[in-house]
């Protein structure tokens, strides 16, 4: 079932989104060589409460903290961990917020100190493939042709696309039809309407594409240990521009 949101329910978005994009610029004053995941997370979780929200994650099929924390060759679902930042790490943190009664979702992979060039363009190319993603977000496309755009310039740059783990409708469920995947032929695909919000989330890889979950339940690693990295905003599709509810501008600020 696809819900198409009004517009009294995408200004509730707004909020919850405005609040997950806060938070993430809160984590990332605090990330440095030596701090643990764990404290981030804790950041996180009292900024959320602080804000009158919950954190969406948080118990999510049993999940155990409030931020997604994926490292290096972590692709998604992190745990946080006594694990401490070293320089040259890549860190995605993947947040999510319950607020009046709708969710907000986003994710960014900062870095960790100076890192090598290498990487550094994987993030680039990364943080390029979700706003191609994006750009195809407009009514009378169809839903593949936002995996398509993502494909494309990921493999344009010689990497590869994550294709098990997908991005996802949302609205007053974290996860809603229709699944979003980062890869696909143009043209194919649920054509896209006026108030259909996504989360559209590329996870790349420098290496292969394959992956596995780790013996904790949770974590996605690449299978040959190359770096992922991964993005998010939620959307709304819309006539002619799709309108990005999160941000990054408290990170990048």
């Amino acid at each position: 079932m696809i819900f198409y949101k009004t517009e009294e329910e995408i200004d509730l978005m707004s909020k919850s989104n405005n609040l997950v994009a806060r938070t993430l610029g809160e984590i990332s004053k605090a990330i440095a060589p030596g701090v643990s995941t764990l404290s981030l997370d804790k950041i996180a979780e009292e900024y959320i409460r602080d804000n009158g929200a919950k954190p969406a994650f948080l118990g999510y099929d049993g999940f155990p903290n409030t931020l997604c924390i994926s490292i290096n060759n972590q692709v998604v679902h992190g745990v946080p961990s006594s694990y401490e930042l070293k320089e040259g790490d890549i860190v995605s943190c993947d947040c999510g917020v319950l607020l009046n009664g709708f969710y907000g979702d986003s994710a960014y992979t900062f870095s960790v100190g100076t890192v090598k060039p290498e990487i550094q363009q994987l993030l680039r190319v990364t943080k390029e493939a979700l706003y191609k993603g994006i750009e195809k977000a407009v009514e009378g496309n169809h839903l593949r042709d936002i995996g398509f755009a993502i494909q494309k310039h990921a493999e344009k740059n010689d990497y590869s696309v994550v294709r098990e783990m997908v991005g996802h409708g949302i609205g007053k469920s974290l996860h809603e039809d229709p699944q979003v995947p980062n890869y696909g032929r143009q043209g194919r695909g649920l054509k896209l309407r006026d108030g259909l919000v996504l989360a559209i989330e590329p996870m790349i890889n420098l290496g292969k594409r394959d992956i596995y979950q780790e013996d904790d339940g949770w974590t996605i690693v690449t299978a040959d240990g190359q770096a992922s990295a991964h993005f998010e905003h939620t959307i709304v599709v819309r006539k002619g521009k799709a309108q990005i509810l999160s941000g990054f501008e408290f990170i990048e600020e």
